[in-house]
């Protein structure tokens, strides 16, 4: 007769007990989770723009406000290509050549024209860890503290190698605004602000640009070395100028307003609230919540809950938890991860293989055109200008329902046409060529006009919405990372072709730019999907499934057909697809 197995004792009753509640609590801990972020996601989907504006008025503002800190990387890209044509800076700078004047060689002039770019490569990488370890809060600061003091080497450079220097030491924190700057402004907004918070970094782009040429165009009656000294003290402060009178003068305001433009910035960022999905993902659930009501104002039009947006932040970043094993640049190639780098790195390369770089020289073709430097750079002012007007024209079309793609898409074809044109200009005979380099120099104001509908705004969406939110930085920063790689390449090639010494190509390097642009519509038909009206979970689903980016808006897809089995922030998630029939 066999022996009996001996009775539980009654306290491994009563754990066994408490154990079997602990269980029940956190299944229906995951099941309110999941039940709230799925009344969030609706509460998304069904939000308008207005009531988006209405209910996050704070991370509009926010968003905008971080945002200008790229401002100043487009004023200082304005500067460095225009000094080459200031007699005062050769001087300084430059080396006396047998004709008694002095001049910049090109070896030195391409040194400083990508020296910024290397910093920026430099800056790019430090981001990746940086950020996503200590805040963007944070790292915004530490780069404004560095920016300030790389700025002053500019201002008191005494020869060309120690503004060589200050070009790649200023590049690190510019290239680090280039990506925070995005992924801040997608990760405080909801769906229906998403596309145009992160399109308005373009605009700063244009504004920088915009001051910067307008500096410039002020100081070109200046003749001694405060003609490039003011445009560089005046990248920290903001501040343009037509008529500073003495030098004295100018030397007492340089001095006073040096370090007021990173400075108001540096105060506002410090008061900042911090990215909540960047709390959430670090387990800070309770500050995320607190982040997500400073980037609020109550609005019961829209029945906003904070309890359910944060809780579809946590089961979006158990999603990605499930999907991707690893948070490093690896991770960045391994799996669905791979297609959406892929993505993001083309849609950055796609702005300089459309032909930006060549349409940069719409002052040279109107200056062959016989217009004199002054009128040259009121053309070149109104074509930066096209870059703010150009951010409110995509909102506008967005407004009325044009998704991302299909404004990319569209506006690729109208470049890949209007460079044709330009190449086919070539062909005009040699007694109307002033004639064709004028219609030349308009129709590449004309191609900027639909770049900054499109290609140059929307890509800044793209980039930010296709990413995975938990490799977002990492992907963004390895795509703008390709596309300084690009625009060097571009920045090589363009002069040659222009160059009647080189390879005088002239207006048939529009056929060269065309072609290449054609290439980008071919391949943004087949691989750039449509995020617009998705949030970042359901991204997630429809990179995992494989849905071809033809068919990204109108699949079916539903983000909770995902049974996540641990939601605790510190806890490795498993997860199980279930299948709904």
């Amino acid at each position: 007769m066999s022996e009996l197995a001996p009775a539980p004792t009654r306290d491994a009753r009563v754990e066994a007990e408490m154990q079997e509640e602990a269980e029940m609590e956190r299944i229906k801990s995951i099941n309110q989770i999941t039940a709230n972020a799925r009344l969030a996601t609706e509460k998304e989907h069904n939000m308008t723009l207005m009531q988006g504006v209405r209910l996050y008025p704070k991370a509009v503002f926010w968003s905008m406000f971080i945002s200008t800190c790229i401002i100043m990387e487009g004023y200082q890209l304005s500067l460095t290509n225009n000094f080459y044509a200031f007699p005062q800076f050769n001087k300084k700078y430059g080396t006396l050549q047998p004709d008694g004047t002095y001049s910049i060689s090109a070896a030195w002039q391409a040194g400083l024209s990508n020296g910024a770019n290397v910093g920026e490569m430099i800056g790019l990488l430090l981001n990746g860890f940086v950020s996503e370890r200590y805040g963007y809060r944070y790292t915004v600061m530490a780069c404004l503290v560095l920016i300030s003091a790389f700025i002053a080497i500019f201002f008191c450079a005494p020869n060309i190698q120690t503004l060589q220097a200050a070009e790649v030491l200023a590049g690190i924190p510019w290239g680090v605004f280039q990506t925070l700057t995005i992924t801040y402004a997608s990760e405080v907004c909801p769906v229906a602000l998403r596309g145009y918070l992160t399109c308005y970094v373009n605009c700063c782009w244009g504004i920088g640009q915009l001051i910067g040429i307008g500096v410039i165009k002020g100081n070109l009656w200046r003749t001694d070395e405060w003609a490039y000294r003011i445009p560089y003290a005046l990248q920290v402060s903001g501040i343009g100028t037509t008529d500073l009178g003495s030098d004295w003068v100018v030397a007492s305001i340089v001095d006073a307003l040096q370090w007021m433009w990173p400075l108001p910035i540096f105060i506002g960022v410090a008061f900042a609230p911090e990215s909540p999905w960047w709390l959430v993902r670090k387990g800070r659930i309770e500050e995320a919540r607190r982040s997500l009501l400073r980037l609020t104002s109550l609005d019961r039009e829209t029945d906003f809950d904070p309890d359910e947006t944060v809780d579809m932040m946590r089961h979006t970043t158990e999603l990605e938890q499930e999907i991707t094993t690893g948070a490093s640049y690896l991770d960045c190639f391994r799996g669905v991860n791979l297609r959406r780098t892929e993505i993001v790195c083309m849609v950055w390369a796609m702005q300089n293989l459309s032909g930006n770089s060549f349409s940069n020289y719409s002052t040279y073709f109107l200056e062959q055109a016989g217009l004199d430097q002054s009128t040259s750079y009121n053309f070149a002012m109104g074509q930066y200008a096209i870059n703010c007007v150009g951010v409110f024209g995509a909102w506008a079309l967005m407004a009325w329902g044009m998704g991302r793609r299909t404004l990319f898409l569209t506006g690729l074809c109208g470049l890949c046409a209007a460079l044709f044109v330009m190449g086919f200009l070539g062909l005009v005979p040699a007694a109307h060529k002033q004639t064709a380099s004028l219609v030349t120099g308009i129709m590449m104001i004309v191609w900027a006009l639909f770049y900054q509908l499109s290609v140059g705004t929307i890509a800044y969406s793209l980039v930010a919405e296709i990413s995975t939110r938990r490799l977002q930085i990492k992907t963004v920063v390895l795509g703008r990372n390709l596309y300084l790689i690009v625009n060097i390449i571009c920045s090589v090639l363009t002069p040659y072709m222009l160059n009647p010494t080189a390879w005088n190509w002239g207006n048939y390097a529009g056929f060269f730019w065309g072609g290449s642009c054609a290439l980008c519509v071919v391949y943004t038909y087949f691989r750039v999907p449509e995020p617009s009206g998705r949030t970042f979970a359901e991204l997630d689903v429809l990179f995992e499934r494989k849905v071809p980016a033809r068919k990204f808006k109108t699949a079916q897809v539903d983000a909770f057909d995902v049974a996540i089995h641990s939601q605790n922030a510190g806890d490795k998630p498993k997860a199980e697809h279930v299948e709904k029939a």
